[in-house]
């Protein structure tokens, strides 16, 4: 059993796999606003996904789209293969026709990409086995070979699916929205002013870059 709840949260695997007191204490050391923004939003509590296939879908669907679109056009996605609330197995996927994909409100570029996650998942070039084992690096290298998972993609695969530390996903416009609110900036920063910024919370940018998030109330990625 845990010793301090605040050493622990959920993760892909039920915990989260890092110390939080540890996190919290670096934080605060390295990062002053960022510890008034851990006394006043509480603790990282992350979304997990137990799914990673699913967490791949779905991040497809909510590309370039506000959340309640992305949620009603993936639910109307869903229902075809009998259930709303569930990811379809992707070898059901593949045979759908685009008439009905598309009348769904799917768009003709996120069918294609839905297509090729689920060929690769097919396929086995997609193994979802082997990431665990993989450095962020590496999983971001195998999961950008799939059309349509990009950087930002891989980047909340592996902080909410996979519970690692230290990734700052500089390409979220919600992190970058946060850190012009907390550090007053009068733009929001580019990547590069967005990386030093993030630079003194490694080794967890991860937890940095939630409570940026938090900072302007953004939906948290899942």
């Amino acid at each position: 059993m845990p010793k301090n709840r605040s050493e622990t949260s959920q993760g892909a695997s039920g915990r989260v796999r890092f110390s939080l007191a540890k996190a919290y204490r670096h934080l605060r050391a390295a990062d002053p606003k960022l510890g008034a923004l851990i006394d006043q939003h509480g603790p990282f509590t992350p979304r997990p996904s137990p799914d990673p296939y699913g967490a791949l879908v779905r991040s497809i669907f909510f590309q370039q789209l506000a959340g309640a679109a992305a949620t009603a056009i993936m639910r109307r996605t869903f229902a075809l293969f009998g259930d709303a609330e569930a990811t379809p197995d992707p070898a059901d996927f593949l045979p759908a026709s685009d008439t009905d994909l598309r009348g769904a409100g799917l768009s003709r570029q996120k069918i294609s990409y839905l297509r090729d996650l689920a060929q690769h998942v097919v396929d086995g070039r997609l193994r979802f086995d082997a990431v665990n084992g993989m450095t962020d690096a590496e999983v971001i290298e195998h999961l950008t070979a799939v059309r349509g998972i990009g950087e930002w993609s891989a980047h909340m695969f592996l902080m909410f699916h996979l519970g690692r530390p230290d990734v700052l996903p500089t390409g979220d416009l919600g992190v970058r929205k946060g850190m012009q609110a907390v550090y007053r900036l009068r733009k929001e920063p580019d990547v590069p002013r967005a990386t030093k910024i993030g630079a003194p919370w490694a080794p967890y940018r991860s937890v940095g870059s939630w409570y940026m998030w938090r900072a302007v109330e953004t939906r948290t990625p899942e």
